[in-house]
C-alpha cells in the first residue's frame, strides 16, 4: 500500500513518469534522443525559472539533471560512423556542460536559457535529419 501512496502523493511527477515511459516505450534510437534533448531543454528552463525566483533546490536539481543529460548524449556518440559529426557533438555538449557549470555559482537565469537555446537548435537539426 505505501509504494501506491507514494505514487499518488505527487500526480503531476507520477504522469511525468508514465507519460515519458510512453513516449520512449517504442525505443526508437532516433525517437530517444530526441526525448533527452526535449528533457535537458525543459530541465536548463526550469533552472533559469529555479534562479530567477531564488527557488535554489530547483535549479541544482534541474542543472543536475541537464548535466547527466549532456553526458549520456555525449557517451553514446558513435564516433566511428559519426566522423566529424559526432566530434562537434562531443565538444559542443562538452562546452555546454561546462557553461552551465560555471553559471550554476550565480542566480543569473540568462545562461541556462542560453543553453537551452543553443540546444534546442541542436534538438531541431536532429529532428529535421529524420523527416
Amino acid at each position: 500500500m505505501a509504494r501506491y501512496a507514494t505514487l499518488l502523493a505527487d500526480p503531476a511527477k507520477t504522469y511525468r513518469s508514465v507519460d515519458l515511459a510512453s513516449r520512449s516505450a517504442g525505443g526508437d534510437p532516433h525517437r530517444l534522443v530526441g526525448l533527452l534533448y526535449e528533457e535537458a531543454v525543459a530541465a536548463l528552463r526550469a533552472a533559469a525559472w529555479g534562479a530567477e525566483n531564488r527557488e535554489y533546490q530547483v535549479k541544482s536539481d534541474k542543472l543536475t539533471r541537464a548535466i547527466a543529460i549532456l553526458f549520456a548524449l555525449e557517451a553514446n556518440l558513435d564516433h566511428s560512423r559519426g566522423g566529424d559529426v559526432a566530434n562537434a557533438l562531443s565538444t559542443f555538449y562538452r562546452g555546454l556542460r561546462q557553461q552551465i557549470v560555471n553559471a550554476s555559482i550565480g542566480n543569473d537565469p540568462a545562461p541556462f536559457r542560453s543553453a537551452a537555446e543553443s540546444l534546442l537548435d541542436i534538438a531541431n537539426a536532429w529532428e529535421s535529419v529524420r523527416a
